[in-house]
């Protein structure tokens, strides 16, 4: 079988960090190396990098399965590009996989979608390339179906990242160029309201043995680790780093942590930064702790606060990501903004709480959304999908920008920027926060 896999660019409505960062599709690599063990043609196309159309690919090859993963973002292009797909090559199947896929997957209940992949995806999306009846396989959503136990074949089989060797000199993470990204376990212990990628399964990790094989193939020099936690469980980490350490392993690496791990363990902190991990993303979420009890966070303000200061005394950056709330007031962004500014380099994702589907702050969310779910390309975490309560929408992202204007893209931060990571660097984030301002200037004029 012929299978073309696809990820498809976003929405240019999108807010998204794909202006400051691009990872590689590594579900889809994934996917590529599974499919070519199995003995099928596979095609894998990254159309956020991709300078051919979609419509001139499908016209240059036939292919027998067409494959999109997403994000909520990604949804709508998805339908777009699955029809395309259909209107050019009538006979070719489409198959819609991803994390949305497996928590949402009503919403591509379509007739240009023939199937959806909601569990297992990689192992599903092999069976029906080698034949299997779809309508048999669990892996394939069917309206009142019950979802199969989880399977991970992960250690089976590594991506293969020679498919994606055209784009990966532009595969970059925030301010790391020509980055890798690559998974050590999956899911999380903690189960945070609003957060979408833990619903898709109970924490489950990889041998270590094998990450380190894995590693060892991966050319880059910088690598991201995108596990939701990758510090859940100190025994793990510090065998990791025997492990890189044994094997003489060298890179920089990126990762997920809590703040409640940095505290409690500022020996492993430094032991990790000895091995190369330059920087961590911590979900501060908040300053205010009814915040955080709000959000099922179980850390505290003065956790998060600690946090940051090991990091930053260790020498490591430290991403931030902040919610705001329905109910802020100008006060409120004025405390954030001196919040951050107590840091050395508070550079933070600022964000409105969003409530996704398939969350428990989604079902339980009692303020009015203003933003239809199925404007898909809105739902970025950027985008204000409530009515602010007390300030029109206008106001409320005139307030987000004052924030970031006055921390993370102050003339201290953006010197600190250009002298840490070079001028390169520099120029790219530069490009990618200026389109994003913009972005956001169109919200403050007229509001989706």
């Amino acid at each position: 079988m012929n299978v073309l896999l696809v990820r498809v660019k976003p929405n240019k409505k999108s807010v998204n960090l794909q202006s400051f960062m691009i990872c590689e599709p590594l579900e889809l690599e994934y996917s590529y190396a599974a499919l070519m063990r199995a003995g099928h043609g596979v095609d894998l196309v990254d159309m956020i990098l991709e300078k051919r159309s979609f419509k001139s690919i499908l016209r240059a090859k036939k292919y027998d399965l067409v494959c999109f993963t997403g994000y909520i973002v990604h949804v709508g292009e998805i339908l777009k590009h699955a029809l395309i797909a259909k209107k050019i090559q009538p006979e070719c199947k489409t198959a819609a996989a991803g994390v949305y896929a497996e928590v949402m997957p009503k919403d591509y209940l379509c007739p240009q979608i023939d199937y959806v992949l909601w569990a297992n995806a990689l192992k599903t999306l092999v069976n029906i390339a080698n034949g299997a009846n779809p309508e048999s396989e669990a892996g394939v959503y069917k309206f009142g179906a019950v979802k199969p136990p989880v399977e991970h074949i992960e250690d089976e089989i590594f991506p293969d990242r020679n498919c994606t060797a055209q784009y990966r000199d532009k595969y970059n993470y925030i301010y790391h160029d020509k980055c890798a990204t690559i998974k050590t376990s999956f899911g999380c212990p903690y189960k945070c309201s609003f957060c979408f990628c833990t619903r898709i399964c109970d924490y489950a990790v990889r041998k270590l043995e094998r990450v380190m094989d894995e590693l060892e193939s991966i050319k880059e020099e910088n690598v991201f680790i995108v596990d939701d936690d990758f510090t859940a469980s100190p025994e793990r980490v510090r065998e990791f780093c025997r492990l890189l350490g044994e094997r003489n392993i060298k890179k920089h690496f990126i990762a997920f942590s809590r703040a409640d791990f940095i505290t409690a363990n500022p020996d492993l902190v430094k032991l990790l930064h000895g091995f190369g991990f330059d920087a961590f993303f911590v979900g501060i979420e908040s300053y205010r702790a009814g915040e955080l009890d709000k959000f099922c966070k179980r850390t505290t303000v003065e956790q998060n606060t600690l946090a940051v200061r090991i990091l930053e005394d260790e020498g490591m950056q430290c991403y931030s990501g902040l919610i705001v709330g329905e109910d802020w007031v100008k006060e409120d962004f004025n405390a954030l903004i001196d919040y951050l500014n107590g840091f050395k380099h508070p550079l933070v994702n600022i964000q409105p709480i969003t409530p996704m589907a398939g969350t428990p702050l989604y079902d339980d969310y009692g303020y009015e959304i203003t933003v239809p779910r199925t404007r898909y390309e809105l739902w970025d975490m950027a985008h204000v999908v409530f009515k602010p309560i007390n300030m029109s929408k206008r106001k409320y992202y005139y307030h987000i920008v004052r924030a970031y204007l006055k921390t993370s893209a102050n003339k201290t931060q953006r010197k600190f920027i250009r002298e840490r990571y070079g001028k390169a660097v520099y120029k790219r984030v530069k490009r990618g926060a200026a389109h994003i301002f913009f972005q956001y200037m169109r919200q403050i004029i007229k509001p989706a």
